[in-house]
């Protein structure tokens, strides 16, 4: 098969919403789902468009209250474009007269590809090709061209082109009891005889969006004159045309599109900019090469090539993709953050969670300027989640588990549990270790990077503040001598309280509580990396005193972790006292059991009471750490932490999890990486197929799981290669699982480009001659220097060999 190509032959109806999610085009300014340009949302298709931070807020009455949401809105869509023959129904996958059918997603040139082929009820033949990008350059810009080919008659087509701002959010079934509709139209006018304008307005938000139209028309080669009718409905404004088909003679259709809000910069009026861009822009020809281009350059720092794996380097390259598609350089200047289910469809309404936890490793080691962009999304926010925090009456930032437009805790007060059609409390934003996330990422940006101005400017003040809030949470138990956090939730969302009890949340969540020493330590690490005057004007303004310091330090050295049986590191305390779980019976009754807690709730009974978990908690600590760094995180506490008890742990839960979350086979794929290599490579090898193959069984069609894809990535680049960052060494420990063929990639690590090539023999890295400074690099004890056009090749047998390259 071509690694470069996402191939569909036949059209199915049953997959086609997942097709439109895997198929999204979009550039990190907006994306637009894969949806057919002649459908309307139904139960078959759900055309979509999404602006990156594009939000609105509605209210609907629920349960007998009143609860409001944040939604990512879906934007008017621009695709609509109708064929239809004269006499015929208009040419769809779904008409009955569809004979041949196939969809290619074009990773390398970032271009989505149909051809299909008709016979109508008259025995005429007729080819349509469509191709479609979203500029990657040009992030206002988007295209449509349409061929149409009469294979063995002449006549007349009727054609629709249109934009349509009467679209809703009705993307996500469990959500369609609350309030859909955020667009409301504002005007709509044909700017010139080619240009279609229309200019809506979120209701709450108030932000304006306009998008233009341009249609051409040509047949070998020249421009077509058509006779146009302009169509206007409420919130939708269209051109009608007929053209004169020849028997084999292509004719082809142009739609050019632009995009813009009322919050872009260096706009004056949204509407004018939208048509004054396409009076600008080329043909789609012409647009199509400098798109082309632009993935050209950003496959050539991008990619990671898995050599002799056809499929498993599709969609390898399907996941960075969809990454480079969510966040891009056209996000830097947005004030964005990175959505769990990227811009391609309304699951999780468009928030930010923690997923830029599994997203930023590859970022940073590739465009670091974005994940700094990404990071300042937070900082933005630092003052609302100084506000959250007091809010509870702690000092510090308390940043939510779900964020959107301004920062404010956007996890919702019910959810639905579509098994049982319950609306239920929805306890998630007790997650706390969001906070833990956030301090831990920036500071792997800085380790990475070695950026001094975001640390002092942005960076310090967050992970301070972060530490600030976590430090006052926790509480001393005196008859323990230990420090504790209570009422929390961790990251496996199936326990969110012990059972019976009156109120949610945990006690001494082990991941929890060892990030917290993690940001903690690390939070005293950053106040000594600042200059002296940036390190007493920052304690100054924040007013943190030598007492506030001193007691961090006493956290880290007796913070409470619960362990039981032979060295498990406990879930949370009473985690032992739960009641293990029947896994066969079932399996052997549902089947499908990623959502256990929706299955235990509708029987009457609850996750909280059996030792399940949706998804790696514990497990964490070895996915963020190594051995070495847990065994010292350990110590600094004051726990003799054995190593070799970790596999004993990953067997523990790894048998009891449901991996109800896409981000489960990623963690326990990578904390298998040193102590059963097969298992690991068969769990990324799962991972790889979870939204490609949809193995959820019908949730990748709301949108992908960025986190996850991102996840897979990194297995690769960081947890086989063994990279790892300490103050400014790169640290190389490979452990390239049997039947990994040769891996291939390149990264950048504090300013320098280096070219990586592993096999499970040899490691190779070599540094690009145009750097001026050059790496060190760590291997099995040693440091190397590697000087610009030098190549370091490690024998993983432990010798070691430098040359020029």
């Amino acid at each position: 098969m071509n690694p470069w190509v996402l191939a569909y032959d036949g059209f199915d109806p049953q997959e086609e919403r997942l097709r439109e999610a895997l198929c999204t085009l979009g550039n990190g300014y907006f994306a637009t789902r894969g949806a057919a340009p002649e459908s309307r949302a139904d139960s078959i298709h759900y055309p979509g468009t999404y602006l990156a931070g594009g939000y609105n807020r509605l209210q609907t009455e629920i349960a007998g209250r009143v609860i409001e949401n944040e939604d990512l809105v879906n934007m008017p869509n621009w695709l609509v474009t109708v064929i239809r023959p004269e006499g015929e129904d208009a040419l769809s996958a779904e008409s009955g007269h569809l004979i041949a059918y196939r969809q290619e997603l074009h990773l390398k040139e970032g271009l989505l590809c149909r051809t299909m082929q008709f016979r109508d009820r008259q025995n005429r033949e007729t080819t349509l090709i469509q191709r479609r990008f979203v500029h990657m350059g040009h992030m206002h810009l988007a295209a449509l061209e349409t061929t149409i080919i009469a294979r063995n008659w002449s006549g007349r087509i009727r054609v629709l082109s249109s934009l349509d701002g009467s679209v809703i959010n009705a993307g996500v079934q469990r959500y369609r009891q609350l309030n859909s509709r955020h667009l409301e139209p504002v005007r709509s006018e044909a700017a010139d005889d080619e240009t279609i304008c229309l200019l809506v307005e979120t209701s709450q938000s108030r932000l304006r969006v306009a998008e233009a139209a341009r249609t051409l028309v040509c047949s070998a080669g020249q421009a077509v004159e058509v006779e146009r009718t302009l169509v206007r409905q409420p919130g939708v404004i269209g051109q009608e045309f007929s053209i004169d088909l020849t028997a084999d003679q292509p004719v082809t259709i142009e739609k050019t599109v632009s995009l813009f809000t009322s919050r872009d910069f260096s706009t004056s009026e949204p509407a004018l900019e939208a048509v004054e861009a396409l009076g600008q822009a080329g043909s789609f020809a012409e647009l199509l090469h400098s798109h082309v281009l632009q993935w050209d350059h950003l496959w050539n720092r991008c990619d990671i090539r898995l050599e002799d794996s056809g499929r498993e380097q599709m969609i390898l390259r399907l996941h960075i993709f969809h990454l480079l598609q969510t966040v891009s350089r056209n996000s830097i200047d947005l004030d964005v953050g990175v959505p769990a289910r990227g811009w391609h469809g309304e699951a999780y309404r468009g928030h930010i969670f923690w997923d830029e936890l599994f997203i930023f490793p590859y970022l940073n080691l590739r465009i670091p300027n974005l994940t700094r962009s990404l990071l300042l999304y937070r900082y933005r926010r630092l003052h609302r989640a100084r506000l959250a925090a007091l809010a509870e009456g702690f000092k510090g930032a308390l940043y939510p588990w779900q964020s959107g437009s301004n920062g404010r805790e956007e996890t919702q007060h019910l959810h639905l549990n579509p098994h049982s059609n319950r609306w239920l409390p929805d306890n998630s934003h007790l997650q706390r270790h969001v906070n833990n996330t956030i301090a831990y990422n920036v500071w792997q940006y800085y380790k990475t990077t070695g950026d001094q101005e975001f640390l002092h400017t942005y960076g310090a003040e967050m992970i301070l503040e972060t530490a600030r809030f976590l430090a006052a949470i926790t509480t001393f138990n005196q008859e323990l001598d230990r420090y504790e956090i209570l009422g929390v939730m961790g990251p496996d969302e199936y326990h969110d309280g012990y059972p019976e009890a009156a109120s949610p949340g945990l006690n001494n969540n082990a991941y929890t509580n060892v990030m917290t020493v993690y940001v903690l330590r690390t939070a005293l690490e950053a106040i000594e990396a600042l200059a002296p005057n940036r390190r007493c004007d920052l304690l100054e303004t924040l007013a943190l005193m030598p007492e506030e310091l001193h007691r961090w330090r006493d956290i880290t050295r007796k913070m409470r972790v619960v362990f039981h049986g032979e060295h498990i590191i406990s879930q949370f305390e009473g985690y032992d006292q739960l009641l293990e779980f029947d896994w066969d019976a079932y399996r052997n009754r549902y089947g499908d059991i990623h959502r256990l807690d929706r299955i235990l709730e509708a029987e009457g009974d609850s996750a909280n009471r059996y030792k399940v978990s949706k998804q790696a908690d514990v497990l964490m600590l070895f996915y963020l750490f190594s051995a070495e760094e847990i065994q010292e995180l350990f110590r600094l506490m004051g726990y003799a932490f054995d190593p070799a008890s970790i596999p004993a742990n990953i067997e523990y839960y790894l048998q009891r999890s449901a991996h109800g979350s896409t981000l489960s086979h990623i963690v326990h794929s990578w904390v298998l990486s040193r102590s059963d290599r097969p298992h690991s490579l068969h769990l990324l090898c799962k991972a790889l197929e979870s939204d490609i193959s949809d193995i959820q069984g019908g949730t990748t069609h709301e949108g992908i799981h960025l986190g996850a894809m991102a996840g897979t990535v990194d297995i690769l680049q960081r947890c086989y290669t063994g990279l790892e960052f300490h103050g400014d060494v790169l640290y190389v420990n490979p452990s390239i699982p049997e039947g990994l063929p040769r891996l291939s990639m390149r990264i950048k690590y504090r300013g320098n480009w280096l070219d990586i090539v592993v096999t499970p023999e040899t490691m190779t890295i070599a540094a690009s001659p145009c750097e001026l400074q050059p790496t060190k690099v760590s291997f099995q004890g040693t440091i190397h220097r590697l000087a610009p056009g030098q190549a370091l090749i490690l024998e993983l047998g432990g010798k070691c060999l430098q040359e020029d390259r």
